[in-house]
Formats: structure tokens, sequence, C-alpha cells
């Protein structure tokens, strides 16, 4: 505690962040004992610690105004957006840990989101949006997923580690983010361990962990309760993501629990670069929107290949398993979704060597699954062996929202459906309405 009193670290109500940045600095290693400490933004420097002790609390302030701009990617895209609460940037061996919280003070920054959505508003309205339009004149020309790029307010992440190297962070939790909670971006070297994410299921983009442009991840041993995708790989979106060509390699998620969320374990929609080498193995997806994830369509481009799913174990989803190249988040152009083969250009997603092995759904609400790939750029040497999935009795949701898909006809029933893609099938048992699997046009199928 003398450290925290040297600095005037305590939970008085005060804004701790320039004292805690300091301290940081200066000592290069802050516990915070038990108490309610209030925050502006912060920046970690290289070889630094933080310490929450169980009952500590770091709790940000919802001023909207006091996150400055950075440059940095925003939805997939490089453009100006709001400062992290808790930003590592260009940093190497940082550490947060213990068992305290990290609190995001999510739910002004939600109901701004929720307004607009409710308004139907498309455009800056505040000062404050307009200023953030002004520093990203090409925005309207920017492709979103949904979080208000349009109206640019651009909520700042809970945590996003930044061209860095050599983080862990491990057993804390982190809560009420108002965007996406943590955020790898072109850094390597990250361990995640035997932390909890908790969002509410309504709160609008609040991913668990997005890791993006970045490689030799582990997520290990983790709860992960959102209102959005649980665990996601990402590496850039659209012609800006093409142009950067940063890859997500190397990473490993295991002992993983996921509830809630929109998918368990996730790729996508962002995957202008390539995507590749993902293990992961041993996890639960428990009522989980989809489990197993794999989203992006034309324009979005990239190379997905060598990604493993195994022993996942999955629960009351609405759709256990899903690679959906039809994706209509962010968009409205239809001709995206056209059923007819285009031509293929650096837009053109490119999937192939999937494999899901022992991997078990039940209670799914409404569909088995689907792996939908395009008809100029098939699904290559998808492997599903040792495999069930099986649809609940009492099934209750429409089978479109198995996925959010657009150009798509209606399957004819909630089996597993299979479209443009080459798949090889060992010991899979679908439970659900006939046809159990159903094969559309452009499949390749092998059963052994």
């Amino acid at each position: 505690m003398d450290i925290l009193v040297s600095y005037g670290i305590v939970p008085d109500g005060r804004d701790i962040s320039c004292a805690l940045m300091k301290a940081l600095g200066e000592e290069k290693r802050v516990v915070l004992t038990e108490g309610v400490y209030l925050s502006g933004p912060v920046e970690m420097p290289s070889h630094s610690t933080l310490v929450l002790e169980k009952g500590a609390v770091l709790r940000f302030i919802p001023d909207f105004t006091i996150y400055k701009p950075v440059y940095t990617r925003w939805e997939g895209v490089k453009c100006w957006a709001m400062h992290p609460c808790l930003f590592i940037n260009e940093a190497e061996d940082v550490t947060i840990e213990g068992e305290g919280t990290i609190d995001g003070s999510g739910e002004p920054w939600w109901n701004v989101v929720n307004d607009r959505r409710a308004k139907g508003i498309k455009e800056p309205q505040t000062e404050l949006e307009k200023y953030f339009a002004s520093l990203n004149p090409d925005y309207r020309d920017q492709p979103g997923g949904g979080g208000g790029r349009d109206y640019q307010f651009m909520r700042p992440p809970l945590l996003q580690i930044r061209s860095s190297r050599n983080i862990t962070i491990e057993g804390v939790t982190l809560t009420n983010s108002p965007f996406w909670t943590i955020h790898p971006l072109f850094s390597e070297h990250i361990t995640i361990k035997g932390i909890y994410i908790k969002n509410p299921y309504l709160a609008p983009n609040t991913d668990g962990i997005d890791i993006e442009s970045s490689s030799f991840v582990n997520v290990y041993d983790s709860v992960v309760d959102v209102g959005d995708d649980g665990i996601a790989l990402k590496s850039g979106s659209g012609p800006d993501g093409i142009k950067d060509n940063v890859p997500t390699k190397h990473v490993h998620i295991k002992g993983c629990t996921v509830r809630s969320a929109h998918g368990g374990a996730v790729i996508g929609s962002e995957t202008a670069a390539e995507i590749a080498d993902l293990l992961a193995e041993d996890c639960f997806f428990d009522g989980t929107d989809r489990g197993i994830r794999i989203k992006s369509r034309r324009t979005r481009g990239g190379l997905i290949h060598d990604v493993s799913f195994r022993n996942i174990r999955m629960k009351d989803n609405l759709c256990p398993f899903v690679i959906n190249m039809y994706y209509r988040c962010g968009t409205t152009d239809m001709s995206l979704f056209s059923l007819d083969a285009q031509d293929v250009n650096d837009g053109t997603p490119e999937l192939f060597n999937i494999t899901i092995d022992n991997c078990h759904a039940e209670g799914s609400r409404a569909s088995a699954g689907m792996a939908v790939g395009l008809p100029e750029s098939p699904i290559g040497n998808l492997v599903i062996r040792n495999s069930t999935f099986a649809v609940s009795d009492n099934a209750d949701k429409p089978i479109s929202e198995s996925d959010m898909y657009l150009g798509l006809p209606d399957p004819p029933s909630r089996g597993f459906r299979i479209r443009n893609a080459e798949v090889t099938i060992d010991s899979l048992k679908v439970v659900s309405d006939e046809p159990a699997i159903i094969i559309e046009d452009g499949v390749k199928l092998e059963k052994i």
C-alpha cells in the first residue's frame, strides 16, 4: 500500500489514471489492493506488471470525451478511434494478473448504440461523432461490422494489445466492456489464462477475445460470457486489411468455456489476410448462438486454412457448426450474395483444410449445422469425423437463424446443410428431421 499512497492511488473517487501510469513507469509493478479505483484511459509501459488483488476493481469512467483519438484498427479497418480503456501499445514484457476486476462501465456506451439503432440513425449526431468523422473522412466507404462506423461513435475496447509482444493476462475478471473486451492486434506471444469475461448478452458488440493479425497466441482455461462472439480470430477487413496482409497464425485455445455469446470459437468475419494454424480443443460452448463458427463473404478476402476443432462439447446452441460465406452483417449490397459464380479476386475468401474431430452437440434449436462456400471458391478438404450434431426435439427457432446469412434459399429440414464444399465424413451422426444431411449445389462428398 505504500507505493499506492505515495502516488496518490487510493479508492476515494478520484481519477487515478495519471498516477497509475507514473507508478507503472517508475516502479514497474503496482498492486491494487481491495477497493474501487476510478480511472480514465491508462497506457501500460514495457516491463510493467499490474496486479489486482481480490476485491480490487479498476473501473473506467464513462466520460466519452476523455478517450482521445488513437490511430488503430476498429472492426478490422485502420482509422481513428477512441483510446482503449487499458492500452498496451508498442510494449513488451507486460503482465496483468490477480483476482480483481477491470470494469469498463459499459452501459452508457451501449445506450448510445441502442438508441442509434432504435432510431435508424446512420450519420454522426454529436460534436464528438462529427469530430471522429472529420478524422476519418472516408468512413462511409469503409466496411463495417455493425458496431457504429456509419455514425462514428468509435467506442474503446476494454483492453487492446497493439504492436506488442510477450504479454500475459492471467486470473482477472473483465466486465462491462464498452466494445470488444480483449483485442490483441499486430502482436505476438500473448498468453491469456484463467480469466473470466462477463458482459450482458444484449450489450452490443461486446466480443470476449478478438485475436487480430497476431500470432503465437494461447488462450487457456478461461470463461467467456458475452454479448457477441466469444473467442474470435480476425485479420483485417476489406481493401485495407488486404493491403496490410498481416496474418493471424499459431493460435491455441484449450479448456475454455463460452456461454451465451453469438459464437464460441469463431473465425471472421474480418478475414482479409491469412488465418491459419488454429487448434481449439477441450472446450464447452454452452447456450451460445453458434458453437464453431467461420464467417466471411465476398469482398472480405482472406486465406483460411489448417484449422482444427477437437473435443468440443456444445449444448443448447442455435446451430453448433457453421461455415458461412454469405454473412450479412455490415453491408446492404445484395450483389455480394449471388448464388452464381463471380470473378475471383483479392476480395474472394478461400478456405481449405478444416478439421472437426470428436465434436458433439445436443439440443440445437435452429439446425444441426451448415457448411456453405462460394460457387467460385468452394470449401476445400473439410473433414468431419467422430462427431454428433443433434437438434432438440423442441427446436423453436427459424432455420434462418442458424447463422446471419443472406441470399441462400431455405433448406428443406433442420439437418446439416452442405453447399459448395469438398467434404469427407467419417462417423458423423446427425439427429434432426429428414433429410438429416442436406446436399445442395457444388458438393463433393466422400463418406468413410
